[in-house]
C-alpha cells in the first residue's frame, strides 16, 4: 500500500505524456523595408547542439516519524445469550416403608347401625 501510490501517479504521467501533442509553429514577425543606405543587421539564434546529462542528485534525507494515533474507542456490549435447555425429570423415588399396623377396636354391643348415602340427583 506504501508504494501503491507511487506507482500510480507514475503511470499516469507516462499515459498522459505519451498523448499527441499539437505543434507550435512561431512566426517571425514580417521584415520592415529598410532603404538601401541604411545596411540591415538581423540577429538570429541558432540553437547549439544538447549538452551532456548533469549528474545524479544526492539521495534526500529520511522524514520525520508519525505521531501515535489515538485510543480507539470501547466497543460495544455483546448480546444477551440463548436461554439454556430445559433440564431432564428426576428418577422416581423409593416406595415408602409399611406404616404399622393399628391397634383393635373394643368390641361392640352386638347392635349394627347401617348409615345409607342420600340417593344422589342426576
Amino acid at each position: 500500500m506504501k508504494h501503491s501510490l507511487l506507482i500510480t501517479s507514475m503511470l499516469s504521467v507516462l499515459a498522459l505524456s505519451a498523448c499527441d501533442k499539437k505543434e507550435t509553429v512561431v512566426v517571425p514577425p514580417a521584415a520592415t523595408a529598410t532603404t538601401p543606405s541604411e545596411p540591415s543587421t538581423t540577429v538570429v539564434a541558432v540553437p547549439g547542439p544538447a549538452g551532456a546529462t548533469g549528474a545524479t542528485g544526492a539521495a534526500g534525507s529520511s522524514g520525520a516519524t508519525g505521531m501515535t494515533g489515538s485510543t480507539g474507542s470501547a466497543g460495544s456490549t455483546g448480546m444477551t445469550g440463548d436461554t439454556g435447555a430445559k433440564g431432564s425429570t428426576g428418577s422416581a423415588g423409593s416406595t415408602g416403608d409399611t406404616g404399622a399396623t393399628g391397634a383393635t377396636g373394643a368390641t361392640g354391643s352386638g347392635s349394627t347401625v347401617i348409615v345409607v348415602p342420600p340417593e344422589q340427583k342426576k
